[in-house]
C-alpha cells in the first residue's frame, strides 16, 4: 500500500489518537502539534502525498506505521 493524500484533519486526529501529539495552537488554518520532543505544523486542507511523507518523517514515523493506523 502506497501513501495517497490525506485531510489534514484527519492527519491531525491519527497523529494525537495513536502517536501520542497533542494541539499546542492554531493559527489561521494550521495547527502546531508536539508530542513533547518534534513540534510540527500541518495545515488543516488536503495534504499531498510529498508534504505528508516530509511530515511523517519529521515526526519520526514510518510510512508503513502511517499505513496501518488508516
Amino acid at each position: 500500500m502506497r501513501l495517497s493524500p490525506v485531510e489534514g484533519r484527519d492527519l491531525i486526529k491519527i497523529l494525537c489518537n495513536e502517536f501520542g501529539f497533542r494541539a499546542v495552537r492554531q493559527k489561521g488554518s494550521h495547527v502546531t502539534l508536539t508530542n513533547g520532543r518534534v513540534y510540527v505544523t500541518v495545515p488543516a486542507k488536503e495534504i499531498r502525498v510529498g508534504l505528508l511523507s516530509v511530515i511523517l518523517k519529521d515526526c519520526g514515523i514510518s510510512q508503513e506505521e502511517f499505513l496501518r493506523c488508516l
